[in-house]
């Protein structure tokens, strides 16, 4: 044991003596194994920091509170969990019935006499900035409650203390344009609002929101938008709540839930009641909405496959330089074996350079990690939006990544170890090479490995076993080309005779010192691999998307349109700025039909708003669409025949305005030349492009003005009451396309049906290709104007994956200059005997760049043909495993896109291009970059004999 021991101190020794030595060679592999400890222990220290503990949630959502309390969205009885953020109707959503809006809870007569109430309320309205508008956040409360601190973090400026005055977030002041003493206004009405201070919600930074005191912000701005006959501004109002004592009680809590209340107690959330004493639990499971642990494990799974192709990577790209380290170091191992040293102690001082350089990697990486994570903590709060509760190290989990920095340097060094102890102590010391045997069992592993990764994978892609089996295959199958590298290199020997003598050279060198070569080519193609991969994946995809485009417009149409139904009365000068900035060969006005005022909310529920129902015939409903239906009283095949039905197909076009009033040249607007329908709308008829809607010549348009009556009777599978309108239409031709658009009113029409319109945009055609600098021109007209508009033109399929495809080739592409350049330069240092020969002999001085460069070449151009075969088959397997899944899907009937059963395609399209640039482009590059690093010529000295 102490012999054992004291071999080991003194191979440590050696082993940080050459690495101080070589102090390039050591930096480059420390750099290598360093970095993914760098991200990985940063990547730690910002999840663990970024999680907040109960109590730091509580405090900032509470703030010095025992509880907060405010009405459920039930209106009516609720049970919940212990933290507030789950709950559902005592008995369960099938016995629910939903109580009177009118009639909610009033959360303070829950409360107790005597305890602290702070009043916060929160509504949402649109500002107008110094781009355009900004939807916002309006919040009341009192800031300067001593029960409010801890919610808010005041960045400058000061508190508001009387109407007139607000604060705003930072996020709110960076996309307003705004700053601290500027002067902002709610869209629609008169009023001003000064900035007196900037603050940030520690647990939402990126939250766009202004605080008022009481009754000063949400109250007049709803008057205002009421006044101008526009929607209002809802508040949702709750209590910050101070009990004393014990706090707000998980009792008191039950007490509240019976009353339709929804609590967030401090001392539940602290101190939360065993899972029998919450009654949420005996109604429905603790675990219903919890993420499956078949999920955690898939995720494991994958997260380790990663972590170990990662660390492969950095074992090949590794092995190489720590080969040369032992090959530059053979005479001093050969001394060693002289003095009495056997082959454990060759073995120990090689893997003490691994040991020696991934301890001081794995220092060097999580010290680097902690200062990047300290020094970029703001930017990672930022980004991640939220404040952190503290800098959380855990040794423990920092030990075991600084443990994979060792563990890579020992597998690295495991291979020139083995091969450094098989060298004879005469053939050591005198520089020659001895012969090598090959390894004849490896091969055969990495046959067996590929074949049985192959069959796994593509069995994964046509069973029901997923893509997680079909990734584990191909990682399999991938390191079992990993372990055939050896043998392919000597086949790609066999080409040498055909090429010129500086290729030859260089093919038959890498031939002949397989083990150098063949850990870069290993690197080369691991990484090529994954490119390929990725690459086919992405580019068949890409095809797909292109094959499944539906477009929304005809060709160079679009539409312009206000997406809030509040601003129809600048309709007119958004379409003035359409005109300005395009040329339009046809612009057609078109408008809705409104029921209630004319600024609601398409589907508000709010008194004097409502909405138009097309109501399709009884007899041309979709049994499976029917509320009077359940899904469940058909069986699988009646599903798959009604989905056949064509009352059941699905529209091919949505837009949100499908009833609408236009003259005819909407029609052309639209691209619809057919006769009949233009004759029909010219006449004064409407037409109509859905026929489920029509019946004998008419269709339906039902007024409704209770909104929440007729959500209740579609709920119980009755017909909504309203007032309907016949009107006698002209249903187009089936193929005839509407875009979205079921029923075109001419504007006599609908005054003579006694229906009330308001405008909301423009279908148009444009004469020739619209350009970035109109579009640009028009987004600022829309700012100018503090409008949000809705402005599309259809250009047709507009997806571009060249970024991505060139993003991979410039990885791969480094990765393999990289483990190139690092054989290039141990075959430099195996083959300066040759080199000297050569120019004894009389070669000219390129003979050694042009030797070099073609050495590059030959390991880069190996490892990125074999890479490319080798990542075809993941991206194969997974696209087999995606049809495979939409067949399935097909075949239950429920696969259903544009109106009729999907049509199974799924493309595997090898992207020639990037492969292309991969093979000639990346060893071409590399060769020439070896060829100008390297010395045209070399000290002359006399060659060693043998």
């Amino acid at each position: 044991m102490i012999s054992w021991y004291h071999s080991w101190v003194a191979a440590i020794r050696i082993a940080r003596r050459d690495a101080w030595r070589a102090k390039g060679r050591s930096l480059l592999v420390l750099a290598m194994i360093a970095l993914p400890i760098v991200g990985v222990s940063a990547a730690d220290l910002t999840v663990r920091s970024a999680e907040l503990t109960t109590a730091q949630e509580l405090d900032r959502r509470l703030g010095a509170a025992d509880a907060e309390i405010g009405a459920s969205s039930m209106n009516a009885p609720i049970y919940q969990n212990p933290k507030g953020d789950r709950y559902a109707p005592v008995g369960g959503y099938d016995t629910y019935v939903p109580g009177d809006k009118s009639d909610q809870p009033d959360p303070l007569k829950a409360l107790p006499a005597g305890v602290e109430v702070v009043k916060d309320s929160v509504g949402r309205a649109k500002i107008r900035t110094t781009h355009g508008l900004l939807t916002t956040d309006l919040r009341e409360v009192d800031t300067a409650d001593p029960l409010v601190k801890g919610r808010i973090t005041l960045d400058r400026g000061r508190l508001p203390r009387e109407a007139g005055e607000i604060i705003a977030t930072t996020a709110f002041l960076e996309q307003s344009g705004f700053f601290v003493g500027s002067t902002v206004s709610p869209r629609g009405t008169d009023l001003s609002y000064r900035i007196v201070g900037a603050y940030e919600l520690p647990s939402a930074l990126a939250a766009v929101e202004v605080i008022a005191p009481p009754q000063t912000l949400l109250t007049p701005v709803d008057k205002a938008l009421r006044a101008g006959d526009v929607p209002g501004v809802r508040a949702d109002t709750k209590y910050l709540v101070k009990v004393g004592g014990d706090g707000f009680t998980w009792n008191m809590v039950k007490e509240a839930n019976a009353k339709g209340l929804l609590v967030v107690s401090r001392a539940a959330g602290l101190n939360p009641p065993a899972d029998s004493d919450v009654p949420l639990y005996a109604q429905e499971s603790k675990d219903l909405y919890s993420m499956d642990g078949g999920e955690n494990a898939a995720e494991m799974a994958a997260l380790a496959t990663v972590v170990g192709l990662a660390m492969l990577e950095i074992c090949l790209l590794a092995g190489p330089a720590f080969a040369v380290g032992a090959r530059r170091s053979r005479r001093q191992l050969g001394l060693v074996g002289a003095n009495g040293g056997d082959r454990r102690h060759i073995r120990a001082i090689v893997l003490s350079g691994g040991l020696v350089i991934g301890a001081a990697a794995a220092v060097t990486g999580t010290v680097l990690g902690i200062g990047l994570t300290v020094a970029l903590r703001p930017l990672l709060e930022e980004y991640l939006g939220l404040r952190w509760g503290g800098f959380e190290i855990r040794p423990l989990e920092l030990l075991a990544i600084a443990l994979l920095a060792v563990v890579t340097g020992l597998l690295a060094a495991i291979a020139p170890a083995i091969t450094a102890s098989r060298q004879t102590v005469l053939a050591s010391l005198t520089g020659r090479r001895g012969v090598r045997r090959a390894n004849r069992v490896l091969p055969v592993v990495g046959l067996v490995a590929v074949v049985a990764g192959a069959a796994i994978a593509l069995y994964g892609a046509v069973s029901d076993m997923g893509s997680l089996v079909v990734a584990g295959g191909s990682a399999l199958a991938e390191l079992g080309v990993v372990a055939l590298t050896p043998v392919l290199v000597g086949l790609f020997g066999r080409i040498g005779r055909w090429l010129p003598l500086s290729p030859r050279l260089a093919l038959r060198d890498s031939v002949r010192n397989r083990g150098r070569t063949a850990p870069a080519v290993a690197a080369v193609l691991a990484a090529v691999a994954g490119t390929v991969a990725v690459a086919t994946y992405q580019n068949s995809q890409d095809l797909q998307s292109r094959h499944e485009y539906v477009a929304e417009l005809p060709s160079r149409h679009g539409l312009v349109a206000v997406t809030d139904n509040s601003a129809h009365k600048e309709v007119p000068a958004v379409r003035e700025a359409l005109s300005k900035e395009f040329s339009l060969s046809v612009r057609a006005d078109v408008e809705r039909v409104v029921v209630g005022r004319p600024g609601c909310d398409s589907y508000s529920s709010e008194a004097g708003c409502g909405r138009t129902e097309l109501v399709q015939p009884k007899e041309q409903r979709c049994p499976l669409h029917d509320p009077a239906n359940r899904a469940t009283e058909f069986t699988d095949a009646q599903h798959k025949e009604l989905r056949k039905d064509w009352r059941c197909q699905m529209a091919s076009h949505y837009t949100a305005n499908s009833v609408v009033v236009a003259d005819e040249k909407l029609l052309t607007a639209l691209a619809v030349t057919d006769p009949g329908t233009v004759a029909a709308l010219k006449s004064g008829k409407p037409v109509s492009f859905s026929k489920q809607n029509v019946k004998d010549g008419k269709a339906t348009l039902r007024l409704i003005t209770d909104t929440d009556a007729a959500d209740a009777a579609r709920s119980k599978g009755e017909e909504e009451p309203g007032e309907d309108k016949v009107l006698a239409v002209h249903q187009a031709p089936e193929g005839v396309e509407g875009w979205g658009v079921e029923l075109v009113l001419p504007p006599a029409a609908a005054k003579a049906a006694g229906l009330t319109t308001a405008p909301f945009g423009s279908y148009f055609a444009l004469d020739g290709l619209p350009t970035s600098e109109q579009r640009q021109a028009l987004d600022g007209r829309f700012d100018t104007m503090g409008v949000d508009a809705e402005f599309k033109i259809e250009q047709g399929y507009q997806g571009d994956n060249s970024i991505v495809m060139l993003a991979l080739a410039i990885f791969a592409g480094l990765v393999t200059i990289g483990a190139a350049g690092i054989a290039t330069g141990l075959a430099q240092a195996d083959a300066e005997a040759d080199l000297k020969t050569l120019a004894a002999v009389g070669a000219a001085p390129r003979v050694r760049r042009t030797l070099s460069g073609f050495q590059c070449g030959v390991v880069a151009l190996m490892g990125v043909v074999l890479g490319s075969a080798a990542g075809i088959l993941p991206a194969v397997g997974l696209r087999l495993t995606e049809a495979h899944e939409m067949r399935k899907r097909v075949a239950d009937g429920y696969e259903m896109v544009r109106g009729s059963t999907r049509e199974v395609y799924v493309p595997i399209a090898v992207p020639w291009e990037t492969l292309g640039l991969l093979l000639v482009a990346v060893p071409l590059g590399a060769g020439l970059l070896a060829a100008v690093v390297t010395r045209s010529s070399g000290a002359l000295a006399r060659r060693a004999a043998g």
